[in-house]
């Protein structure tokens, strides 16, 4: 019924759009003809600018343009003699408009539609794109769209979240970064950034990544995420005493329901293993850390082999460069993975073997070169 309903309302306004139009007096061209023929012409210029620039569609544009050109037309000197001239009634132009449109509209939709079908819930039309679409079809469209805008923050920010449930660490880090670049720091930004710095160096936290997390916490002192990766970073660097106070802070501050929370008592357990917590005190939620494979992974480690696991990452890393020694951010993260355990020996042996490795490639090996000289490897 309101299908129906609706189709006699446009039907309505299409007859009166038809009928207004007849229904005119004949115009008489006046003694300034030649100004409004002017007038028109501008319209026409000024309606073809504003169609470039996407301001009107095409179809308001094609309407707009034939009115403008049917009234220059009018003004036109010629047309004096045909207005003044007598025309003939319009009470069967009128009829057979009030009687066509209808008529060709019913028709055309019955041949073409389909009437007998129900209307396809709404809920179905949302779902539609998803279920056409893999998720990589659709980052695909999103990383096309940012290469034609390459300015979009907006863009980035969304993307970047993406890529890090994706494990693509790497354009993750670039993402980010591009997001803070064009939109400036916060507190979320700063903290996911040195997240993704992170991951992408085999969950060792770089200077990069730390100096990120710092940025957050300037913003926001409480932000949870940076808080952990801190902690992380304390023990990492052998500061038993000041990782073992940020633990048990961060803990006493937590959510009993917070995501992060088994992760956290895991990394403390590895220096206390006998420690209680303080039960913690509610707080707002907020965006978890670690995800759940590094909360079974670091359940049940001790110290050592929690070392040990860190220390088989960045072995891993490294024996991926001597198979792809192309990888120039692969070089930089192995460099800065061997200073964070504090072994720069490690380092410069690596730096030696990426000079070998590239000496065919100059324009790669000076990239190496710059990251390594960066880090504080220094030049031999």
């Amino acid at each position: 019924m309101l299908l129906w309903i609706a189709m006699a309302v446009l039907t309505a306004a299409a007859s009166l759009a038809v009928l207004i139009p007849l229904g005119r007096p004949p115009r008489v061209v006046s003694a300034h003809a030649g100004a409004a023929r002017s007038i028109y012409r501008d319209q026409l210029d000024e309606l073809a600018r504003d169609r470039e620039r996407g301001l009107i569609g095409d179809a308001e544009a094609d309407a707009a343009r034939i009115e403008i050109s049917r009234r220059l037309l009018n003004s036109e000197p010629g047309a004096a003699a045909d207005a003044a001239a007598p025309r003939p009634a319009y009470r069967i132009e009128r009829l057979v408009a009030l009687v066509a449109i209808p008529v060709v509209a019913i028709g055309t939709y019955l041949y073409v539609g389909a009437p007998q079908l129900a209307d396809r819930p709404a809920a179905g039309h949302q779902a539609q794109p998803a279920a056409e679409g893999s998720v990589d079809d659709l980052i695909g469209k999103v990383e096309a769209h940012l290469a034609a805008n390459p300015e979009d923050g907006r863009g980035w920010e969304v993307l970047a979240p993406i890529y890090m449930r994706l494990g693509r660490f790497d354009d993750a880090v670039r993402a980010l970064g591009n997001a803070k670049r064009l939109l400036g720091s916060t507190a979320d930004r700063e903290s996911l950034y040195g997240e993704a710095l992170t991951r992408a160096s085999g969950n060792v936290v770089t200077e990069d990544a730390r100096a990120a997390f710092d940025r957050a916490l300037k913003f926001d002192p409480a932000d949870v995420r940076s808080r952990f990766f801190v902690a992380m970073s304390l023990g990492q660097a052998g500061r038993k005493d000041d990782a073992v106070a940020a633990w048990n802070a961060l803990i006493a501050s937590a959510p009993a329901d917070a995501p992060w929370l088994a992760a956290a008592k895991a990394e403390l357990a590895q220096f206390q293993p006998t420690a209680t917590v303080t039960p913690a005190a509610p707080v707002s939620p907020v965006a978890p850390g670690p995800t759940a494979a590094d909360v079974a992974a670091a359940a049940d480690q001790s110290p050592a082999e929690r070392q040990q696991m860190i220390e088989g990452m960045v072995a891993g890393l490294a024996g991926k460069l001597d198979a792809d020694p192309l990888d120039t951010t692969g070089w930089e993260r192995l460099f800065r993975a061997y200073m964070v355990l504090g072994k720069p020996d490690e380092a410069k042996a690596a730096l030696a073997r990426a000079r070998a490795k590239l000496k065919e490639r100059p324009d790669l090996l000076a990239v190496v070169e710059q990251a390594a000289h960066d880090i504080g490897i220094g030049k031999e």
